[in-house]
């Protein structure tokens, strides 16, 4: 059975920002899907600090109707983490867009208040996983940009590449967002296992495409497959960074880490100058 048919769960978090280390999970999402059905599961969590208006403006929760509604932080990461975990061991795969970023700040917000890492409450490796940026990217190496103003992969943009309708007032809710990344996940795994002769006029017009290096995996082979294009990409990116002019974002000191689906904590912890914990 081609990857993108069984069943999987989208996953998908709103934040307090966008620092893995620091930021704190607002709403989260955990939605089931086998063939028609859905089973979602949403969370919101009063996350014990001030909600940035930046981050306000994207999800549309402020601190006040967190502190509200939210439930308390340490019983809904609890929570996440346990869905999360019920899934992994059940070997459901888990879709996300730039999931990786996703897994690694619920990590911190286990281990932030006393669970242990992601992995640990696992009780193995996070895996299999299908992260429609990373697929995105490999599937289609270079397109059109939608505009000049819109992120060449956001999810926004992916979304639109493939079909799939867009709703910029339900966009960044974290059920929206998890349902549209499945739906792109099934996309890509649709077009990749027609073949040549069956890609849209679209696939076929884009000599940079490269469906065919996704077809015919297994799920655990895609995982691993995307542990390579996502280092990869970071590298490239990171490229990029350091030879760009500072007047189009270039910094000659970039780091882009490329780790997937987690990145180690204990990486950033040295990253971050502080002692390391024993290991």
């Amino acid at each position: 059975m081609s990857w993108q048919l069984g069943p999987r769960a989208a996953f998908d978090l709103e934040t307090t920002g966008v620092d893995v280390e620091q930021d704190r999970i607002v709403t989260a999402a955990v939605i089931y899907i086998d063939g028609t059905t859905v089973k979602p599961r949403t969370w919101l969590l009063n996350p014990g600090i001030e909600i940035p208006i930046d981050a306000t403006k994207i999800h549309g929760i402020s601190t006040a109707q967190a502190e509200a509604e939210g439930m308390d932080a340490a019983k809904g990461v609890e929570e996440i983490a346990t869905a999360v975990a019920e899934l992994v061991t059940a070997g459901v795969p888990l879709v996300g867009h730039n999931v990786s970023y996703d897994l690694t700040l619920l990590d911190r917000e286990c281990r932030r208040h006393g669970l242990g890492g992601l992995e640990d409450i696992c009780g193995q490796p996070i895996r299999p996983v299908i992260d429609t940026r990373v697929l995105d990217q490999q599937v289609l190496t270079r397109r059109k940009r939608v505009s000049a103003e819109q992120g060449a992969r956001v999810l926004k943009t992916v979304a639109q590449v493939f079909g799939l309708s867009w709703d910029d007032e339900a966009a960044h809710g974290c059920e929206f967002d998890a349902m549209v990344s499945a739906r792109v996940a099934w996309w890509i795994g649709e077009i990749a296992h027609r073949g040549p002769s069956g890609y849209p006029a679209w696939v076929l017009s884009n000599r940079y495409a490269r469906f065919g290096t996704v077809a015919g995996l297994s799920l655990d082979e895609l995982h691993d497959r995307q542990v390579v294009w996502a280092r990869e990409q970071a590298a490239s990116l990171q490229e990029w960074f350091r030879t760009a002019p500072a007047e189009r974002g270039g910094d000659p000191n970039a780091v882009v880490d490329g780790s997937w689906p987690l990145r180690p904590f204990r990486q950033a912890v040295a990253a971050s100058g502080a002692a390391l914990p024993p290991p």
